[in-house]
């Protein structure tokens, strides 16, 4: 039987966190706001956000939730590039109905993320 949706979201999101290299305190409490930073600002504004503010350091927190979030888009077939500039081109040049569907996809697998994160289960 195949796994539900949201079950494919929380898989996903514990196998991305066993592979984050920033600190883990610091994207613990960043990823509880990236939510509302999508909320604020916007789908596409927040995306380029993150890679704006993680230019320079691939190690930053808002590069690993930019990777995070773009792997489950393309991984969920909304969005196939795998560069950043190319993932920021597709998704502004989606259709609406395919922008929101890549909105609340990962609004939803963020719910997920920012659940294990705070959860510490990869704290030593």
């Amino acid at each position: 039987m195949k796994n539900t949706l949201g079950q494919q979201r929380a898989a996903f999101c514990l196998e991305q966190l066993a592979k984050i290299s920033c600190p883990r305190k610091d994207f613990k409490s960043f990823s509880a706001g990236l939510p509302s930073l999508i909320l604020q600002n916007g789908f596409g504004q927040a995306l380029a956000f993150l890679v704006a503010k993680g230019k320079g350091n691939s190690d930053s927190k808002h590069l690993t939730a930019f990777r995070i979030i773009s792997k489950w888009l393309v991984d969920q077939k909304i969005i196939q590039a795998e560069v950043n500039k190319e993932i920021l081109i597709q998704i502004s040049k989606l259709p609406q109905n395919q922008y929101l569907r890549a909105q609340k996809e990962t609004l939803a697998m963020l719910e997920w993320l920012k659940r294990y994160a705070n959860a510490e289960l990869f704290e030593n």
